[in-house]
């Protein structure tokens, strides 16, 4: 009885954490999503954040395949990084993250998560969010 109890709880325990990890299920107009495969690769560049005058920028490696990133930045987490799932739609493409960041302490957009606009022209990758008139993001790419 005991081990019947023990497994019950391990079994409960399972789902919760797979289900704490599903993608979110595209509903609607949100169902029409771009073939993603186009993206796969590795690309190294520039971030940067523009903050009215004050411009920060840092290295960052972004790898895509097949529906998941990785982003990870400089010493100086300019850009924090970021992991996850994506989707691309009509020249937009959203970040979903699935695990956990260390903290960000000063802006939380350094975090490659959330809806940004995308351009990809040949091995050169650019994806741009702008939060306000005088607050912008870009990662300036190229595909290795």
């Amino acid at each position: 009885m005991k081990t019947l109890r023990i497994l019950s709880v391990v079994f409960l325990f399972f789902l919760i954490m797979v289900g704490c990890n599903k993608e979110p299920v595209p509903s609607g107009d949100d169902q029409k999503i771009e073939d993603r495969s186009v993206l796969n690769g590795t690309y190294t560049g520039i971030f940067t954040a523009k903050y009215g005058s004050e411009i920060k920028t840092g290295s960052v490696t972004l790898e895509m395949k097949n529906g998941y990133y990785t982003c990870s930045g400089d010493y100086n987490t300019i850009p924090a990084g970021g992991g996850g799932t994506f989707y691309t739609k009509k020249g937009k493409i959203t970040f979903y993250s699935t695990g956990a960041i260390g903290a960000t302490v000063f802006d939380a957009n350094l975090i490659l998560v959330g809806d940004y606009y995308y351009s990809l022209i040949g091995k050169k990758l650019i994806i741009s969010k702008e939060r306000s008139s005088d607050i912008n993001y870009e990662y300036n790419l190229e595909k290795l």
